[in-house]
């Protein structure tokens, strides 16, 4: 549970043209997350404003984290509430890239072992 925020204006937009920055409604985020192949069974997905508010039960945590940044993603969007459920719940961990960051290094700060994944 949290807000996770996003560069607005970096994302895919959700209308086909970079020249449309209006907000998309709950029915276009909920339409990219199928169009990425998503099972978002079980979520309540609406948009207010910038916002959008991720509610319900999902399948797993896994579902989870890909929807948040599926939804962050889009052209307009500045944040995503979650307040979704998972069978396998644990809080999201999210590593903002930056300069020098490795695939290496960042495996071996979250997950332990840089060499092995």
């Amino acid at each position: 549970m949290g807000i996770w925020s996003f560069v607005k204006n970096a994302g895919k937009s959700v209308f086909g043209k970079a020249e449309a920055v209006e907000v998309p409604a709950s029915e276009n985020v909920k339409k990219e997350i199928d169009d990425l192949g998503l099972d978002a069974t079980g979520l309540d997905i609406q948009v207010e404003g910038e916002k959008v508010i991720v509610a319900g039960d999902t399948v797993n945590q896994e579902v989870k984290e890909k929807v948040i940044l599926a939804a962050g993603n889009l052209e307009v969007i500045a944040e995503v509430e979650d307040n979704a459920a998972a069978p396998d719940a644990r809080e999201p961990v999210f590593h903002p890239v930056e300069k020098g960051d490795s695939l290496w290094a960042i495996a071996a700060k979250h997950l332990g072992n840089g060499a092995h994944y």
